[in-house]
């Protein structure tokens, strides 16, 4: 298990300050609301422990996750820096790769602070997550390869003038601009904290390079330098590069050889801020398969054991598929500290933000 004590380098990647900062402007944007808080007491009864509650980000400024906290929360610092040396912010453009919600987040946050947004975006891409971006006023370039491949291009472009790449993954530890993707993610864990009856002893986080993971880590541990729930990240086993690095003891790159459904989690390579935090921070690192992931997505949307329905995205199932795994199989459920007193949090990363594939998978509409 990790160290409880929130460990210096936390307080160096996400300081107060910066997570102090990104609460207070994005609670001050046009139609910002905390995302709903949701307890599930079937799901609860049906795994065996006390309580269960659904972060749920699927309606987070009309954009159907998270990411809305992070890009656009970096470009508006990026744009007021770019400003302040005499830069024209309609002369900026932001640079990203994506796997859709984060460069739809980016594409909105250009349009509405006024400067060019161009996103890259690899094969597996759906056209509809690409259209999203496009009608936000985005350019999307799509390229050969996956996210990886995406994010090099990316990276090539924010190297002409008048450029800048918004990304929630760098190699620099101290990237500034990762930093700010993450301290806005914090909000949604700040949100969630204001809202549990008790403390949770679990939580299950979905990650792809990391961000999302060590920003909440970083968030409990701010709220209690001194202990911490039990946090598991999950991934896809096609895209493990958290577990692999976990394993190893260091960062390392995983080859995708088969795109997951879980789109937003398919990352080979994990973000070098996040592992500073990660890496201290988690107790267990969880690959699941494919096909875990449609059954708990049916789970959240059929209201079942008295619960709301609940449109979970492919990435926002990850947790839910750990839950009921673990409650079907009594030795992972023990391997995991739960038990009858656990009080879980699942975080609800996205909705349907391909409607098209939301239906396919469970067959009918979003709710």
């Amino acid at each position: 298990a990790a160290r409880a004590r929130r460990p210096p380098q936390a307080e160096k990647i996400l300081p107060d300050a910066a997570l102090d900062e990104a609460a207070r402007e994005i609670s001050q944007w046009p139609g910002y609301a905390p995302a709903p808080l949701v307890s599930l007491p079937g799901l609860a009864r049906e795994c065996g422990i006390a309580a269960a509650h659904y972060k749920d980000e699927s309606g987070r400024f009309n954009l159907g996750s998270f990411k809305a906290l992070g890009g656009p929360f970096a470009l508006r610092r990026a744009l007021r820096e770019g400003a302040a040396k005499g830069a024209s912010v309609a002369d900026i453009v932001a640079v990203a790769a994506t796997d859709g919600n984060h460069g739809r987040a980016l594409a909105w946050g250009a349009q509405r602070f006024g400067c060019g947004c161009a996103i890259f975006i690899h094969q597996g891409v759906s056209e509809n997550r690409a259209d999203a971006m496009r009608a936000l006023g985005a350019q999307v370039i799509r390229v050969s390869g996956d996210y990886d491949e995406s994010l090099r291009r990316a990276r090539d472009e924010s190297a002409k003038p008048g450029r800048v790449l918004i990304s929630d993954f760098s190699d620099d530890p101290l990237d500034k601009v990762t930093r700010d993707v993450m301290a806005g993610y914090a909000l949604l864990s700040a949100e969630a904290r204001a809202r549990l009856p008790l403390p949770p002893t679990h939580v299950l986080l979905p990650a792809g390079v990391g961000g999302l993971a060590a920003a909440v880590i970083a968030d409990f541990w701010r709220a209690n330098p001194e202990s911490r729930p039990r946090f598991a990240v999950v991934e896809s086993d096609r895209a493990d590069c958290l577990l692999q690095s976990a394993a190893s003891g260091a960062r390392t790159t995983v080859s995708i050889r088969r795109e997951t459904v879980m789109a937003g989690l398919s990352c080979g390579e994990v973000s070098a801020p996040a592992w500073e935090i990660v890496s201290r921070g988690a107790d267990d690192f969880v690959a699941i398969p494919d096909e875990l992931v449609a059954p708990a997505m049916r789970r959240a949307a059929s209201g079942e054991n008295g619960d709301p329905a609940l449109t979970a995205g492919e990435c926002a199932a990850a947790g839910w598929a750990v839950l009921l795994a673990a409650a079907a199989r009594p030795e992972l459920f023990r391997g995991r500290a739960l038990g009858r007193e656990s009080r879980v949090l699942l975080i609800g990363t996205e909705g349907a933000t391909d409607p098209e594939i939301y239906r396919r998978i469970i067959g009918g509409a979003a709710r």
